[in-house]
C-alpha cells in the first residue's frame, strides 16, 4: 500500500524578511557603522564649508577650513582622552576635567588678569600663552599622579578625590580674584572662559594638533590593553598587564591631549561626557578599536552640527560651548537619573 512521505525541514523564510535579517545583520557590524558615521561627516563638512559663503569664496573656505580643522583636533582630544579616562576609572560619567583642568585654565587666565591687567591680557603673544598654559596644566597633572599614584597603595580613586579637591580650590580661588577685577577686566575674562573654535591661530593649530596625533600614535599600541582594563584590575593584573605603569601612561597621554586642546579653544565641560557615552552606543563593539574612533566621528558631528544651528538657527546669537554646555548637562542629569533607576 503507497504512502506519502513528507520532508520535515525548517519553514522558508519570506524574501523581505530575509533581506531585513541582513540588513540588521550587516548594520550591527561596526565597521559599517563607522563608515556610515565617516559619510555623514563628509556630508556635514560639505554643507558648512559651502552655505552661505560671504565674499570670496577661496577666502571663507580658507576661513571655514580653519575652523573645521579645529573642530577636528578637538573632536579628536577630547574624544580619545574621554574614553581612556573612563576605561581607567572604570566610570563612564567622570570626564578628565574632573581632574581640574578646566579650573586650572580659568585660574591661570585670572591670574594673568588680575597682575597684569585686560590690556596686557588681550595684547600676550598667544604662543607665549599657549606654551605656559599647556606647561603649568601638564607639570600640576604629572606632579599629582607621581605622587598620588606612583606609591604602593596609591590608587586611581585617591587620585579623583584630590582632582576633585583641588578643582573645588582652583574655582574657588579664581572666584575670588574675579570679585576685585575691574568690570572691564572681568568681561574680558568672561569672554576667555567660553571656548571658541572660529578662527583659530594656525600656528597654535598646529602645535595642538601635532601634540594631539601624538597622542592618539601613542595610544594605538594600548588599544588592547584598554580592552582587559575594561575587566577591572584585578583582571587586568591576572592577564599579565602592568596596571599601574600602563595606566600612569594613560594619563600622561590624557593630561597632554587634555591640556593642548584646552590651552587652544578653552574649556568645553560637557563635551566629552556626550560623545564618549553616544559612541559606546553607536559603535555596536566594547572595543576600543572601535568606540575611539566612533567618539572622534560623534565629536566632529556635534561640532560641525552645532556650528551649523548656531549660525543658521540663531544667526551668530551665542557661542557653540553655551550650545554644547546646555546639551551636555541635560544629558548629565539623563544619565544621572538613568544609574540611580537600576
Amino acid at each position: 500500500m503507497p504512502t506519502d512521505t513528507f520532508e520535515v525541514g525548517a519553514p522558508e523564510i519570506p524574501a523581505p524578511l530575509r533581506r531585513g535579517r541582513g540588513l540588521r545583520e550587516l548594520w550591527s557590524q561596526p565597521w559599517v557603522r563607522l563608515t556610515v558615521l565617516a559619510a555623514v561627516i563628509a556630508v556635514a563638512v560639505g554643507i558648512y564649508l559651502f552655505t552661505d559663503v560671504p565674499g570670496s569664496l577661496a577666502f571663507a573656505l580658507r576661513i571655514r577650513g580653519l575652523t573645521v580643522a579645529a573642530m577636528l583636533v578637538v573632536a579628536t582630544a577630547v574624544g580619545v582622552s574621554t574614553v581612556v579616562f573612563h576605561t581607567i576609572t572604570a566610570n563612564r560619567i567622570l570626564t578628565p576635567s574632573i581632574m581640574g583642568f578646566d579650573a586650572f585654565y580659568v585660574l591661570i587666565s585670572t591670574i594673568i588678569v588680575f597682575f597684569l591687567g585686560s590690556q596686557s591680557f588681550l595684547t600676550f603673544d598667544p604662543l607665549t600663552l599657549w606654551l605656559v598654559q599647556v606647561g603649568v596644566m601638564m607639570t600640576f597633572s604629572s606632579a599629582l599622579f607621581t605622587w598620588l599614584f606612583g606609591g604602593r597603595r596609591r590608587s586611581v580613586h585617591l587620585m579623583l578625590l584630590v582632582g576633585i579637591v583641588l578643582g573645588v580650590f582652583f574655582r574657588s580661588f579664581a572666584e575670588w580674584m574675579q570679585r576685585m577685577l575691574d568690570p572691564l577686566d572681568f568681561q574680558v575674562l568672561s569672554d576667555a572662559m567660553f571656548a571658541s573654535l572660529t578662527r583659530p591661530d594656525e600656528l597654535l593649530l598646529t602645535l595642538t594638533g601635532a601634540l594631539v596625533v601624538a597622542g592618539a600614535i601613542a595610544t594605538v599600541p594600548l588599544l588592547r590593553t584598554l580592552d582587559v582594563l575594561t575587566l577591572g584590575a584585578p583582571a587586568a593584573i591576572g592577564l599579565g598587564v602592568e596596571h599601574r605603569r600602563v595606566v600612569l601612561a594613560l594619563f600622561t597621554i590624557v593630561s597632554l591631549m587634555v591640556a593642548a586642546s584646552t590651552a587652544l579653544v578653552g574649556p568645553i565641560l560637557f563635551f566629552g561626557l556626550i560623545v564618549a557615552n553616544l559612541a559606546y552606543s553607536y559603535a555596536g563593539s566594547f572595543r576600543h578599536a572601535w568606540t575611539l574612533p566612533c567618539a572622534v566621528g560623534i565629536g566632529m558631528l556635534c561640532l560641525i552640527g552645532g556650528q551649523l544651528v548656531l549660525e543658521q538657527v540663531f544667526g551668530y546669537g551665542g557661542t557653540l560651548s553655551t550650545i554644547i554646555e546646555f546639551a551636555g548637562g541635560l544629558f548629565f542629569l539623563y544619565l544621572v537619573l538613568r544609574k540611580g533607576a537600576r
